[in-house]
């Protein structure tokens, strides 16, 4: 059984037995259709089922979940959704990739590597002004949530880092939530980030922690929990998820999900993105992810983690209009606005808002992130990969038009 992961002190080695626990639950890897599926059921969950938090999901419980019948999945998560959120309501981010390529991490997915030979153009860290006026933009746009990214493996404390800072104190100026995916943080670096107002610090697991070394070998799983147990003890909320469509197995996809489930409090966003497979990359020939697929994940994720907003992230160009509405009728409450996500297409705030309209949905309004509770304080919360956008004012035009991390937060 999976331990709360953030119940112990951040000196207490974090998650000692992540390996062990997942791989003991993990069947081999099999297709979805051969897997056993639990009959469909007609019961309407009772108000304690619904209303309760759990930090102690086995994989068998999520698997049971994740391949029930579709009517009967979607109708428990809206069950789920609609006692802890609006289901009508919907939070529009935008992410701007403000340091581009050059990384030296090696994540198979992704072409700010630079192991990798994509068209990606590297860039420096952008000045504060361009990030702000891009954020404005956003903010008059309709989204309320401004994520930046940089494309590093850690920070490291320079005037780039205090450039960042300045960016995070500008953003909440602008009265938006303010998200940072800047790679790997020390506590001293995640208190500095609170300091400046941060309201959320992103850091995907990525995937599961049995599969995880298929696609990263210069970051351990264990690394990605400092950095949160970090993030949390400094009192910013937590962004957390991952990417389906690697080639990973079922189990692989749900032992993420656990692992977040476990977190005491959960995370406050959990993005779940479609693999944006870019040529050049050693994921490039990989299949699109299944529409289904998108949905059973939301789907579980809204029911393991009632609270957290559930973000429709990185993928959403290959989805029609109708995958989305049903992601958002499983439980998806967040997505990415803008044409971009980092460096990989994204739809427009006309689309999206076009689909908003269409569904009866809106734009959620601003206001503070609820703090969820748990046994870690939090504050306020969203891709492990960030980018950046040129340093001078003749860039302008490309940072007004581009968010940038590959699978977003």
């Amino acid at each position: 059984m999976l331990s709360r992961v953030f119940a112990s002190p951040l000196e207490e080695p974090l998650f000692l037995n992540i390996v062990e626990l997942s791989v003991s639950h993990i069947a081999p890897s099999a297709p979805l259709e051969t897997l056993p599926r639990p009959e469909s059921t007609s019961r309407t969950e009772s108000s304690a089922d619904v209303a309760q938090t759990r930090h102690d999901w086995t994989l068998a419980e999520i698997r049971d979940i994740y391949l029930a019948p579709i009517p009967d999945l979607i109708y428990r998560a809206q069950q789920v959704h609609r006692a802890h959120n609006d289901p009508n309501e919907v939070q529009m981010c935008t992410l701007l990739s403000i340091k581009t390529g050059a990384c030296p991490e090696d994540c198979a997915y992704c072409p700010q590597s630079a192991r990798y030979k994509t068209e990606l153009e590297v860039e420096k860290l952008l000045d504060t002004e361009l990030v702000l006026h891009a954020a404005r933009k956003a903010r008059d746009a309709g989204s309320t949530r401004f994520c930046m990214g940089a494309a590093w493996r850690q920070v490291k404390d320079n005037q780039d880092f205090d450039r960042v800072l300045d960016m995070v104190r500008g953003v909440r100026e602008l009265g938006m939530e303010a998200c940072a995916t800047l790679g790997m943080v020390t506590a001293e670096q995640a208190e500095r980030l609170a300091e400046a107002g941060l309201t959320a610090y992103n850091h995907n697991l990525d995937t599961g922690p049995e599969f995880y070394g298929e696609i990263i070998t210069t970051r351990t799983y264990d690394d990605r929990l400092q950095t949160l147990q970090a993030a949390r003890k400094a009192g910013i909320t937590l962004c957390s998820g991952g990417i389906v469509g690697m080639g990973e197995s079922v189990d692989d996809r749900l032992a993420m999900l656990q692992v977040l489930a476990s977190m005491d409090p959960h995370p406050e966003s959990v993005p779940i993105n479609a693999l944006v497979a870019v040529e050049g990359t050693p994921m490039e020939d990989r299949p699109p992810v299944e529409p289904f697929t998108m949905v059973r994940m939301i789907a579980t994720a809204r029911i393991l983690m009632p609270l957290s907003r559930v973000r429709l992230s990185a993928g959403r160009t290959e989805m029609s209009d109708e995958t989305q509405a049903l992601c958002f009728l499983a439980g998806a409450n967040s997505i990415f606005a803008g044409d971009k996500l980092l460096t990989t297409p994204n739809p427009g705030e006309d689309r999206d808002r076009r689909l908003l309209d269409t569904l009866g949905m809106r734009p959620m309004a601003g206001g503070p992130v609820p703090a969820q509770q748990g046994g870690s304080s939090s504050s306020c919360c969203s891709g492990s990969c960030g980018s950046e956008a040129g340093s001078s004012k003749a860039r302008s035009s490309k940072v007004e038009s581009s968010t940038s991390p590959v699978h977003g937060g």
